[in-house]
C-alpha cells in the first residue's frame, strides 16, 4: 500500500496569493502532477490540514476541483486555518470521491478500505492556531483503535504532539492532551505511524513507541530558526511530500521532491 500526504495547502480563491505573494493555487497543482508522476500511483491521499487559508467556501471548492483528476481517493482534515462546516460542506457533496466526515461536531473518521487502517483525527480548536485534544476526542480515538487492534494502523492529525526546537511553531502545537495520546499510543502497538501538518517542514521524533513525522507545505516552508527571539518566516524552499509505504511487515516513509528532476542516470 502507498500512501502520499500533503500538508498545508493554504489555498487561495483563483487569481489571489496568500501573504500577498505566494501563488498557493500554482504551487499545489505542481505537487498533483508529481504525485500523478509516481510509478505505481499512490493508492491514497492524505491532506493533514491547513487547506484553505481562510476557511473560505471558494477556496475549498477550487481544492474540489483540482483534486478532480486524481484517479485515487483523497482523505481530508481541517487544520486551525480551516473551516470545519465550509470543509464538510463541500466534501460531503453529492457526486464528491473524496472525504471530509464529521463525527460528533469534529472531523475525525475511520478508513477500513485498505491494508492500513487510516484514522483521521481532528486537533482543531475554532478561532485559535493551536491544537487540543480533550475528553470527547480521546475517547473517541480509543475506541477507534481497539475496536481494531490487530490491524496496522496510520494515525493523522494536523498538531504534531511533540516539540521540534522551533519556538514560535512550538506554542501553537498540540497544547493538551499530549499525554494521554502517548499512553493511548502505548496501548495500541498497531499504530505503525503518526503523521502531521501544521509546522511546514520535515520533522520526525518517536511518540508513545512510534514513529511521529511532520510533512512539509505543498507551498511555503517555515524558515529554519531555532533561536527562541526570531518571530517565524518563511521561505520559498522547493516543496516536497511524503510517500508512506507499507511493506507488509512496517511502514516506511519517503520524502519526494515536488519539482521534476528530469530522467534517472546510470550511477
Amino acid at each position: 500500500m502507498r500512501i502520499a500526504q500533503i500538508s498545508d495547502l493554504h489555498l487561495v480563491p483563483a487569481g489571489a496569493r496568500a501573504y500577498g505573494t505566494v501563488d498557493t493555487g500554482a504551487l499545489l497543482q505542481e505537487t498533483l502532477t508529481a504525485l500523478l508522476r509516481l510509478d505505481p500511483l499512490p493508492d491514497c491521499v492524505l491532506l493533514t490540514g491547513d487547506l484553505a487559508e481562510a476557511g473560505d467556501a471558494a477556496s475549498y471548492a477550487r481544492l474540489r476541483a483540482m483534486l478532480a483528476p486524481l484517479p485515487m481517493p483523497c482523505y481530508l482534515l481541517p487544520g486551525n486555518h480551516d473551516e470545519r462546516g465550509a470543509l464538510c460542506a463541500e466534501f460531503t457533496a453529492d457526486g464528491c470521491r473524496h472525504a471530509a466526515r464529521a463525527e460528533g461536531g469534529f472531523v475525525q473518521y475511520v478508513v477500513e478500505e485498505f491494508a492500513v487502517r487510516l484514522v483521521m483525527l481532528d486537533t482543531t480548536v475554532p478561532g485559535a492556531a493551536h491544537g487540543e485534544l480533550c475528553a470527547r476526542r480521546l475517547a473517541w480515538l480509543d475506541a477507534a483503535l481497539a475496536a481494531q487492534p490487530m490491524r496496522p494502523t496510520l494515525l493523522a492529525m494536523h498538531h504534531p504532539p511533540f516539540a521540534t526546537g522551533l519556538v514560535e511553531m512550538d506554542d501553537l502545537a498540540l497544547r493538551t492532551g499530549r499525554t494521554e495520546l502517548e499512553r493511548l499510543l502505548r496501548a495500541h502497538p498497531q499504530v505503525e505511524r503518526v503523521v502531521c501538518g501544521h509546522v511546514h517542514r520535515t520533522v520526525m521524533r518517536r511518540v508513545g513507541g512510534t514513529l511521529a513525522c511532520i510533512c512539509p507545505s505543498t507551498a511555503h516552508q517555515l524558515a529554519f530558526d531555532l533561536h527562541a527571539s526570531t518571530p517565524a518566516a518563511f521561505v520559498m524552499e522547493p516543496a516536497s511530500f511524503l510517500l508512506h509505504l507499507w511493506c507488509g511487515d512496517g511502514l516506511v516513509t519517503h520524502q519526494l521532491a515536488v519539482r521534476d528532476a528530469g530522467p534517472a542516470r546510470p550511477l
